[in-house]
């Protein structure tokens, strides 16, 4: 019986860990403009905080951090948080907090590289993905 190539093995892990940023390159949502419909209704001036910023870990806009999962995470994650080629992330809340995600996000975690998101995109992601339990 012969062994299978280790050459061929380490290429198809690189190519399907590439795969996990390869959501970076895809259409990012439009920034807010404060049209957002979650916003207050009533006042359109620039000064209202965007409604996509967390606040206090938990205020966030649910579709914009699902559109960001989708065009960052989901190559690895799934589409439903499912899981792939990364870990399922359907309950990943009643594991760790916000902030525990947000460090994954920025650092890495196993074969995941760090920085694949930042900034208010990584808050928003890691605040949405820390209300699933």
């Amino acid at each position: 019986m012969k062994r299978f190539p280790l050459y061929l093995v380490a290429g198809a892990m690189v190519i399907l860990l590439s795969a996990c940023g390869q959501g970076g390159q895809q259409t990012q949502p439009p920034a807010n403009n404060n049209n957002n419909a979650n916003a207050p209704a009533g006042n359109g001036n620039a000064t209202t905080p965007p409604s996509t910023a967390p606040a206090g870990g938990g205020n966030y806009d649910a579709a914009q951090a699902e559109a960001l999962f989708k065009n960052n995470c989901s190559s690895c994650h799934g589409q439903n948080l499912e899981g792939a080629v990364g870990p399922n992330l359907q309950q990943v809340g009643s594991r760790y907090s916000k902030d525990d995600i947000l460090g994954i996000l920025q650092n890495g975690k196993g074969a995941m590289p760090g920085g694949l998101v930042s900034g208010d995109d990584a808050q928003t992601i890691a605040s949405w993905l820390a209300d699933k339990k």
